[in-house]
């Protein structure tokens, strides 16, 4: 349950000496009639009648409704979006949000006090169902557009998805770490890194914890981080940004990338599940996914004759995601599908080979409804085998140095996987465009706000 006490009654101010604490919108129903409350947050909106005026009131749990009658006096309904403090008591009213209203005192009638500046008018309306302004527009006022329920709503899904990610991973005696994202050189190519000048030397932002969660699996076994990558590649699509949040395992004495995908199917259920129970989810009536046991996995091969994709195509193409996911519904009632087996050549160089083949990786993406959501896999372990694997990529091991260190001083068979945190909301919500879950998004032409 949520704690009674909000916050103190103010020490200065108009209200001082006030010894009513906050009650916020979601409490409001439990409070009993005719008792005194005290409210802050935001005009969400106001609708002047000839006798009356409903204020509606909006604070972090929801809405509450406020009555101004000729009888309370001279209070005045601040604009849109400014902040307010209200002080009445409440009445049962069954048309109301959650069936309650505020009216004013018998004794001291209803206050209305305003906690800053009159708002200025919002560049978008965000009293309406739905947000009617351009993408654009959404972008360009992001501090503003995502006071939005709906957009709320989005970030709330995205905190109860790490909050499931975290629970399950801790659960299952994961560490979590922190990486730096300065680094030395490119984790995997260096045509996609953003270069900065770090005191007069070169240095790259980070593209994954890729190297770092590997060395740190010497330390812990498994351990996982939740933070910032970034790729300077210049897409132009709804599905790609510059800067992304990427929730990033490593787990090692793994077999090979069927333990890594087991351990990634718990995860996915865990996030689910945290979703299932969020208010975000709830206010949207998100399609949140039931996660199969196990995940129907295919081999890339097979999956590229399933799409009709010639034989040696490297890679698997969005249509061709699309038709997968659709045929993973279809034949497994799945929303999810893990293709197994990519071609090793397309792979970064620390990928595992399939056993006993010179084509094929222990890898796999997994695709939620027809999308790609998550890249994983068992990594090479073995000191001898990153030298030859650098090498016959036409590179020097030299350059690895500070990361191959560790593979000198034994490590486990380990392997793990990354999932794109946006993606992953923007396909729960069935957004068009990644950039509508994202609340300050990075791209190839946005760098503010």
């Amino acid at each position: 349950m949520r704690p009674p006490l909000e916050t103190p009654p103010p020490s200065s101010g108009p209200l001082a000496g006030s010894t009513l604490v906050r009650t916020l919108a979601a409490d409001l129903p439990a409070v009993p009639p005719g008792s005194a409350v005290r409210l802050q947050g935001w005009v969400h909106r106001r609708r002047e009648l000839a006798t009356v005026t409903f204020l509606v009131l909006r604070d972090r749990t929801g809405m509450a409704q406020v009555v101004v009658r000729a009888a309370d006096g001279s209070q005045q309904v601040p604009p849109e979006e400014t902040t307010v403090e209200v002080i009445g008591t409440v009445v049962p009213n069954p048309h109301a949000p959650s069936g309650v209203e505020v009216v004013g005192r018998q004794d001291a009638g209803l206050r209305i006090e305003p906690l800053t500046d009159a708002a200025e008018t919002p560049p978008v309306e965000l009293w309406r169902p739905t947000l009617a302004a351009s993408l654009p527009t959404q972008l360009d006022h992001a501090a503003v557009a995502w006071r939005h329920p709906v957009r709320k709503a989005h970030g709330e899904i995205a905190a109860a998805s790490l909050r499931g990610f975290r629970d399950t991973l801790d659960a299952a005696g994961f560490t979590e770490v922190c990486t730096p994202k300065l680094v030395g050189t490119a984790t995997e190519s260096g045509a996609n890194v953003f270069a900065v000048d770090y005191f007069g030397r070169s240095a790259y932002l980070a593209q994954s914890p890729q190297f770092y969660k590997q060395q740190l699996v010497g330390v812990f076994e498994r351990v996982y981080e939740v933070g910032p990558v970034f790729r300077a590649e210049p897409h132009d699509t709804v599905r790609h940004l510059a800067e992304y949040r990427s929730l990033d395992v490593e787990l090692g004495f793994v077999r090979d990338h069927r333990d890594v995908l087991a351990v990634l199917r718990d995860v996915l259920a865990g996030m689910a599940e945290a979703v299932r129970g969020s208010a975000g989810a709830v206010r949207l009536g998100a399609r949140v996914p039931d996660v199969p046991a196990q995940i129907p996995v295919i081999h890339f091969a097979e999956a590229l004759e399933l799409v009709g994709a010639p034989a040696d195509e490297p890679d698997l193409a969005p249509e061709h995601e699309r038709a997968l996911g659709e045929w993973a519904l279809a034949e497994h009632g799945s929303d999810f599908l893990a293709v197994e087996g990519y071609p090793l050549a397309k792979r970064p160089f620390y990928t595992h080979p399939e056993p006993g083949s010179a084509r094929w990786s222990n890898s796999f993406d997994l695709l939620f409804r027809g999308l790609e959501l998550v890249t994983g896999g068992q990594r090479l372990h073995r000191y001898g085998d990153y030298v030859a694997a650098i090498r016959a990529r036409g590179e020097d091991p030299a350059s690895y140095d500070a990361y191959l260190a560790a593979f000198r001083h034994g490590m486990p068979p380990h392997g793990g996987f990354a999932i794109g945190l946006e993606r992953w909301v923007a396909r729960l919500v069935e957004a068009a465009n990644i950039r509508e879950v994202t609340p300050f998004p990075r791209d190839l032409h946005r760098l503010t706000p």
